[in-house]
């Protein structure tokens, strides 16, 4: 049987072993004590052939519960959206799936269009002027705004609503010990940004505002008094987005956004466990030259042929790096691209109709669990594809009995958010049927008294 990747035989090692003028591979390690080398054997299983590994990994496989076999309603971060099918077949060319850093443009020009294409994108839904070539993903981006603004204003002290995703809240924090921010977090009421905390907590200390649209609960915040609020000491207005939602609401740029951020999976990126993602960065032209990570330019070479090339880029995360604000020197370029082709594939209109799905299967989820008995929805404030639901009991055991039933649950708040026991956060996307909603409405129903 022949296997494409087959490992180092027996005479590729005596070849090797000749050439370093050794006899055995323990020689490798003459240098590091005999007192400090392990020498027992590892706890791990023998090894197995390839076709009997190959069956084990894919019974393994088959134990998880996916949106494939299951109708699904978790999000809170994470959306089971449609992919349309070149885009896996575009991602999967050789020029694009083993590309690196696109250094040299005069061999880089397809990899680099197709960035400059994402920004482009970026820009369009979010109203901003310029967007970077993208980020590891969108909590990652909300630090990294966050820094950003510091290092603009000269100010440390950050200000965010808690209706932000709490892992976003996590690794802003982690990211603000290093550079000795102040994080500030204000409540939620009804769903959304408690505006008189917020109004309060701001002052001229403050770099930045950081909020979400739609928040972690899907409710949408009122960015028009928020960025009041962020400017009247002078402070930059961070909105993190989801990219999807602005086919349907107005964009933050048009709400007077300094900084808008955001996970661009909703679009061509599969779920995956949770990752790998890509975030998008996107500013006013004036904060263009503190971007963290890579710009794509448009220019013409000297035959006046359009060309493109990595520009403006922040030599100190390069070359100086005690001195930079970010050192942030990468993306997610594949994962770009495949933003790209979903976003092309959809089309403008598309991504309209797509987004509106969202919308009306949400509204009427919401209609059919608001009419269970002992359900009642937690917030009366206007939502994308997220919604609240108050359970009679426990989220966890709710989940249990959906699970059994075929159905995948929304998140159970009540692990990041004390006061929200037995509330359950549900994700409704376009590719939920009505007959799903109606099973997870029934499955609720039961679950009632588990």
């Amino acid at each position: 049987m022949k296997y494409r990747y087959l490992p180092t035989t027996i005479e590729d090692r005596k070849d090797m072993f000749e050439v370093l003028g050794i006899s055995d591979i323990s020689e490798l390690f003459s240098d590091i004590p005999a007192d400090v080398r392990f020498t027992g054997e590892l706890n791990i299983p023998e090894a197995l052939p390839e076709p009997e590994l190959a069956k084990y990994m894919a019974r393994l496989a088959g134990k998880n519960a996916n949106a494939a076999e299951y109708a699904y309603f978790l999000g809170a971060g994470t959306y089971d959206h449609y992919i349309p099918s070149i885009v896996n077949h575009v991602i999967s060319r050789s020029e694009f799936y083993t590309a690196y850093t696109p250094y040299q443009p005069e061999i880089s020009q397809g990899e680099l269009q197709a960035i400059f294409e994402f920004q482009t994108m970026i820009c369009e839904l979010t109203a901003m002027d310029v967007a970077n070539s993208s980020m590891y993903d969108g909590p990652t981006a909300l630090a990294e705004a966050a820094a950003m603004a510091a290092g603009k204003t000269k100010r440390k002290k950050i200000v965010v609503s808690r209706a932000v995703h709490p892992e976003s809240r996590s690794i802003l924090r982690t990211n603000a010990r290093g550079l000795g921010l102040e994080i500030v977090e204000v409540g939620c009421a009804n769903g959304v940004t408690d505006m008189e905390a917020l109004s309060a907590a701001v002052n001229e200390d403050t770099a930045a505002v950081l909020v979400q649209y739609p928040n972690f609960f899907g409710a949408i915040e009122d960015l028009a008094a928020m960025e009041q609020i962020a400017h009247k000491h002078k402070g930059l207005f961070v909105v993190s987005s989801n990219p999807l939602s602005l086919g349907v609401l107005q964009p933050p740029g048009a709400f007077g956004a300094d900084v808008v951020v955001g996970d661009a999976q909703p679009f061509g990126i599969p779920m995956s466990f949770g990752g790998p993602h890509c975030g998008y960065f996107a500013v006013k032209k004036e904060l263009m030259r503190q971007i963290p990570g890579r710009i794509v330019g448009q220019t013409k070479d000297e035959q006046g042929r359009r060309g493109f090339v990595l520009t403006l880029q922040a030599r100190e995360q390069h070359i100086r790096r005690e001195k930079a604000t970010s050192n942030i020197c990468s993306n997610q370029a594949l994962n770009a691209l495949a933003a790209s082709v979903a976003m092309t594939a959809l089309g403008k209109k598309g991504v309209q109709e797509m987004a509106m799905l969202n919308v009306q299967k949400t509204q009427y989820a919401k209609r059919q669990i608001a009419a269970l008995e002992g359900y009642e929805i937690a917030f009366d404030s206007p939502v994308f594809n997220e919604f609240v639901v108050k359970a009679p009991v426990s989220v966890g055991e709710i989940n249990k009995k959906l699970l059994r039933d075929g159905i995948i649950g929304g998140f159970d708040l009540s692990r990041d958010y004390e006061e929200l026991s037995n509330h359950m956060l549900l994700a409704v996307t376009e590719l939920r049927t009505k007959e799903e909603m109606d099973r997870l409405v029934k499955g609720l129903e039961g679950a009632r008294h588990v």
